[in-house]
Order: C-alpha cells, then structure tokens, then sequence
C-alpha cells in the first residue's frame, strides 16, 4: 500500500503492457498446442468471446462466430432488437463526422425502444443456425426483459455493465442477481467486475463466468468520466485469487473469468490468460473484419448513454475477413489478426499444451 495523504492509501496495479511472459525452459510444436474452452456443457475452439456491440455483432456475425469456434455475443438492447431493419441506422452512425455530432447521433437513435419480440427473433435467427445462442442486457434492463430470456433458450446470458456487483442498494425493480440466476435455467456471465470481494459475491449469486474490466477498452471514456479504472493484469490476477478460494469454500464449484477491456491483441490475450483468465471478450479487432456491420467504426454501450455518454465512436482499419481475424493469416504484424495463432505461438514457445496450465506461468513486470 502507498500513502497518498496521512489517511488515504492506495495500491499499485499492473495493466497488461506493464507485464511480459517469461520464457521457460521448454519449447514444443503449436500442433500439440489445444485451445479449446469448456463452459458448462458446451465446448469452444478458441477461447475467445465477441463482444456485444453493435459495431461488430449482427445476427449474421454471432453465427459466424460461432462457426469459427468461438462465442458470438448479441447486445440485446441494440440496434438490432430496436429497428425491425437497422441498416439506415448503422448507414447515419458510419458517416464522418465531428465526436459531438457522432454522439448527439448515437443517443437519438438509441432513443427507441426496445423491442421484446425484435429480441425473440433475433435469437431465434442465431438458433436456427446450430450455433451456440448468447445475449447480453445490461443490469438495469435484465428484469424488464426476464420473461423474454426465460423463454428464449439461451446457451449463455450476459449481464454486462460499466461495473457490476450482487449487492446493489437502492430501487424497488433491483435486480436480485442470486434470485434470478437461481430462476434462470441459464449459465449467467456477469460483469464487469475488479476486485477481490465483487468477484466473490457474484461467484457466490451463482455466476457461471465473471467478466473481469468494463469492457470496450479502445473505445470507452470510463477513467475520464468517472474516475473509475483498474488495470487489467492486476485486475485479472486478483480475480483469480478469489475464483481459487470460492473453489476450495464451495467444494468445487469452478467459475470461469473472462478479461473484458484491453485484449485488443493476441499478445495481451496470452498474457490475460497467463494472469488467470479463462478466455477473453474482444471487441476492437473484430471491427477491423471486413463482415463488421459498421465497417470499421466502433463504439460501446456506453456511448450512447442518454445523460452520461463514457464511450466514444472511433474508427479502425479493415483488414481482413471475420475468419482471418480469429484464425489467420494475418496481414499486419501488430497482433490484431490471427488472434487464435498469436495465442497458439505463445503457448507453444513457452511449451504449454492447454489454456489451465498456461495460467501458472510465470510473469515479468518491466
């Protein structure tokens, strides 16, 4: 602990840059490499999550995300459970503009209501694919929408928010996070969450997976509008000691992390499992995909909040397909392609096999 003053302190935190992985004294081929993740009874080629944002996740790219071997997300309360058709929406919110006209934009067109029946067929569209069926509200929303879900037939539900806890005070229609996951017949994956305690309470509430960060790293603003920031490296490895010691107290119960905010590159997915993640939620890269439905812009949740905008539209490269994105071959030498293949090399220099014993190795601050 560090005194900032005679009676405050605070704590030094690692992000992701501030860490490296250390080499080891074993090397192996990537073929011998396995990145699959189990959660709950479905099984992932990759261990990597789309994140819900409309800038990257349409029903159409969920399910090619899902074909590729990962998890495709769809934001719930998005373009696509608003508009019956979004596509003049998405063709206002990709023209130039200056930040304030780009947000003033986002905040009318995220003005329209949400539509239970727009969300029915939107999954149901990614069911009818074979592909595993993931959506995402935010806290403030999961009750309005319960009955909706309930009845969807979902492989995973997300509650993602700028920081989430099971133990919110205040409001009549207060999400009761252990009631609803105990009624949801659901493996819930919450977030985002940062410490010790939060990651324990929503491990305790009966989370399958806790999403580590506040997620929309290259995009959102959280850190200058409300002060509110953890680095990751740290953040992730604190996580992982509470998933350890609600291990050993539940008897055995394992809750899986995800590292949601800054894993824009293969490099720092190695390094968020290295801290102890399980898999990771990337939005950033998958806007750079040619099938993106914004066509290289990219913005967050928080970017069209109604009061408080934390989020900004921002605006990246297009290099490849969806498939070269996750899987190769990249084109660029900065890890944002070939995410699966970054991952894969890193294990394989370091002479790790799978993604539960690439979370031991050891780390370098620098």
């Amino acid at each position: 602990m560090y005194e900032l003053g005679r009676t405050k302190r605070a704590s030094h935190a690692y992000s992701f840059d501030d860490v490296a992985i250390a080499p080891t004294r074993r090397t192996r081929s990537e073929s011998e490499v396995d990145l699959t993740w189990k959660i709950d009874a479905v099984t992932f080629d990759v261990p990597i999550v789309a994140a819900p944002m409309d800038s990257v996740m349409s029903p159409a790219t969920v399910i090619r995300m899902g074909e590729l071997g990962g998890l495709g997300v769809l934001n719930l309360e998005g373009l696509w459970t608003r508009y019956e058709d979004p596509q003049p929406q998405y063709e206002l919110l990709t023209q130039e503009c200056d930040q304030v006209t780009a947000t003033r934009r986002l905040q009318e067109i995220y003005a329209e209501p949400v539509k239970a029946e727009l969300i029915r067929d939107r999954l149901a569209e990614v069911r009818a694919a074979g592909v595993p069926v993931a959506g995402s509200l935010s806290p403030a929303r999961t009750l309005e929408f319960a009955d909706v879900i309930e009845r969807a037939g979902l492989d995973f539900f997300v509650i993602r928010g700028t920081t989430v806890s099971a133990e919110h005070v205040g409001g009549d229609d207060t999400l009761n996070l252990k009631d609803f996951i105990y009624r949801l017949d659901t493996p819930v994956l919450v977030g985002g969450v940062a410490s010790y305690r939060a990651a324990q309470h929503l491990m305790r509430a009966g989370a399958a997976g806790v999403l580590v960060g506040f997620g929309g790293g290259a995009t959102h603003t959280t850190s200058d509008v409300l002060g509110i920031e953890v680095p990751m490296a740290s953040a992730v490895a604190v996580v992982a000691e509470a998933r350890r010691d609600y291990l050993e107290e539940s008897g055995g119960r394992y809750v899986h992390i995800i590292a949601d905010g800054a894993v824009g590159k293969s490099g720092a997915i190695a390094k968020a499992i290295a801290c102890g993640a399980d898999a990771v939620m990337v939005g950033s890269p998958l806007a750079r995909a040619t099938e993106a439905p914004a066509r290289g812009w990219h913005w967050g949740a928080g970017a069209w909040h109604e009061q408080l905008p934390r989020g900004e539209r921002s605006f990246f490269e297009q290099v490849g397909t969806l498939a070269e994105v996750i899987h190769g071959p990249s084109r660029v030498p900065d890890g944002t392609m070939n995410l699966a293949g970054g991952l894969r090399k890193a294990m394989a220099l370091t002479g790790y096999t799978d993604i539960k014993s690439f979370q031991r190795i050891d780390l370098i601050l620098h």
